[in-house]
């Protein structure tokens, strides 16, 4: 009887399997995207999270966040632990929009260019005296940012 009824369980969610295995997600490094499950989930997994992360909105959508460069897959299990979701997650750099690299012999800077104006934007693989310099400055900016977020909601 147990057999039976695993067997119906895998068969039930063969074909969401089977239909989200061709499926893949292609996003740049900091961009976003939503899934869509076919099914209720209950776990999701990743692959390497320092690729991809995500975060369920509710049992049948979740985000996914490009973090690093490379390729990696996300997992996701119903409420009896068989698989229901399973796809390729690749994480590229930005195509186009607005974003020039600029390599100065062996250091590289990245610029984000809009409105007639660019900007140093920090990505990984830049040179490290650029990188460094240009994360501190974001880095100090989103803890003013937080600070000032957070003494306006106490103040409310």
């Amino acid at each position: 009887m147990r057999r039976a009824i695993f067997a119906a369980a895998f068969l039930a969610a063969a074909p969401a399997y089977a239909a989200s295995k061709s499926n893949s997600v292609a996003l740049a490094l900091d961009e976003v995207h939503t899934l869509t499950f076919r099914t209720p989930v209950s776990t999701v997994y990743v692959g390497n999270p320092t690729i991809a992360d995500v975060t369920m909105i509710d049992a049948k959508h979740a985000f996914v966040q490009g973090k690093g460069y490379g390729r990696t897959n996300i997992v996701a299990l119903n409420r009896d632990n068989v698989t229901v979701f399973n796809t390729q997650v690749t994480v590229t750099g930005a195509e186009g929009g607005g974003t020039v690299i600029l390599n100065r012999g062996a250091q590289r800077v990245t610029l984000n260019c809009a409105g007639g104006r660019c900007e140093p934007t920090p990505m990984p693989g830049d040179g490290k005296d650029t990188y460094d310099s240009m994360n501190g400055q974001v880095t100090a900016h989103q803890t003013a940012a937080r600070g000032a977020a957070v003494a306006a909601a106490t103040k409310n």
